[in-house]
C-alpha cells in the first residue's frame, strides 16, 4: 500500500521537473511512495520528460494533464489521482534531500491530524545545498512548496478552491479551512527542501506580474475569510491601505524599479530596491482591488 503521494503541479518547466523527479530517486529510508506530476497546460516537452523518467525510476511516477492554467485545479487533479494516505506538495523547481520523505512521514507518526511544513531553502543553483538555519523558520500554516497533509483531511474540506484563478493565496485559504476542520500545525526541521531560484526564474518582470496577481487574489481570500488574521496576512489592514493610497507614488516605484534593474548598483541595494518595488506594486494593486469592491 502506498504511504506517500508527492503531488507536483508544473507548467512549461520541463528542465526543472526532471531534476525534481531525479531527487526522489535518491530517497533513503522512505516508506512506499509515488510521484504525481500534473502538467498544467504546458507547451514544452514536460510530458515526454515525465514519461522518459517513468521508465527508469524505482517508484510509481504518474502523469496527468490539466488544460486550464489554474494552480488549485491542477493540485486537486493530483489529489484525486493520488493513492497515498499522506500527500506531500512541493514545487517543480525544488530538489529534495535524501531524507525528505522519511522526515515528512516521521513527523506524522504522533498524529494523523497534522499539517506539517518544512524549511524552504532558496538557493541560486542545484549545486548549492546548505542546511537549514533559524532564518528558514516560517509560521505559515500551509505553504505548498513544502508541506504534507493527510489525504482524508484534504478530501473532507474539498481540496483547493479553484476560483483562485491567478497566482497567490490558494494555499493560505486552504489552510484556513483545514484549521477550522481541526487540523493542527507543525513545523518540522528535518523535511527541508532546496528551492532553486535562478536569476532567470525570478526575473523582475515575472515577480512584478506575480505581485499584481497576488493582490487580485487577496481580495478573494478576504471575501471568503474576512478576519483580522486574514487582513493582517494580506496587508489589507487600515495602516497598510493608507500607505498604499498616499505613500507609494508612481515616481517612487519608478526609482525602485530603476535601482533594482541597475547592474552597477551593489547587490544589497538592488535586492532592497527589488523588495520595496514588489511590496509597493502589491500594495497599490491591493488598494485598487479593495476600493473597486466597495464601489
Amino acid at each position: 500500500m502506498t504511504r506517500i503521494s508527492v503531488v507536483i503541479a508544473s507548467k512549461d518547466r520541463a528542465r526543472y521537473i526532471e531534476r525534481a523527479i531525479e531527487s526522489f530517486e535518491r530517497q533513503a529510508g522512505a516508506p512506499s511512495f509515488e510521484v504525481v506530476v500534473v502538467d498544467n497546460a504546458s507547451t514544452d516537452d514536460t510530458k515526454a520528460v515525465v514519461e522518459r523518467m517513468a521508465a527508469r525510476v524505482p517508484f510509481a511516477l504518474r502523469y496527468t494533464f490539466e488544460p486550464e492554467p489554474n494552480r488549485g485545479k491542477a493540485r486537486n487533479r493530483g489529489i484525486a489521482l493520488a493513492q497515498g494516505s499522506l500527500i506531500v506538495f512541493c514545487d517543480d523547481d525544488v530538489f529534495a534531500p535524501p531524507g525528505f520523505l522519511a522526515a515528512h512521514d516521521a513527523a506524522h507518526h504522533a498524529s494523523g491530524n497534522l499539517v506539517v511544513n518544512g524549511p524552504i531553502l532558496n538557493v541560486p543553483s542545484y549545486e548549492e545545498r546548505p542546511r537549514p538555519t533559524a532564518a528558514n523558520f516560517s509560521r505559515a500554516f500551509l505553504c505548498t512548496c513544502n508541506v504534507s497533509i493527510p489525504k482524508h483531511a484534504l478530501d473532507a474540506v474539498g481540496g483547493f478552491d479553484e476560483q483562485f484563478t491567478l497566482y497567490g493565496w490558494e494555499d493560505t485559504e486552504l489552510g484556513v479551512r483545514l484549521r477550522e476542520a481541526g487540523l493542527r500545525w507543525r513545523f518540522a526541521w528535518d523535511p527541508y527542501i532546496w528551492h532553486i531560484k535562478t536569476e532567470q526564474s525570478a526575473s523582475l518582470d515575472i515577480e512584478v506580474q506575480k505581485a499584481l496577481e497576488k493582490a487580485k487574489m487577496a481580495r478573494r481570500f478576504i471575501a471568503k475569510s474576512d478576519t483580522p488574521r486574514a487582513r493582517l496576512a494580506t496587508g489589507a489592514h487600515p495602516l497598510n491601505v493608507l500607505r498604499g493610497r498616499y505613500l507609494l507614488p508612481e515616481w517612487l516605484l519608478a526609482v525602485y524599479a530603476g535601482a533594482a534593474s541597475d547592474a552597477r548598483m551593489p547587490a544589497p541595494l538592488r535586492a532592497f530596491a527589488r523588495g520595496q518595488l514588489l511590496d509597493g506594486v502589491y500594495t497599490r494593486e491591493l488598494v485598487r482591488e479593495l476600493d473597486g469592491e466597495r464601489r
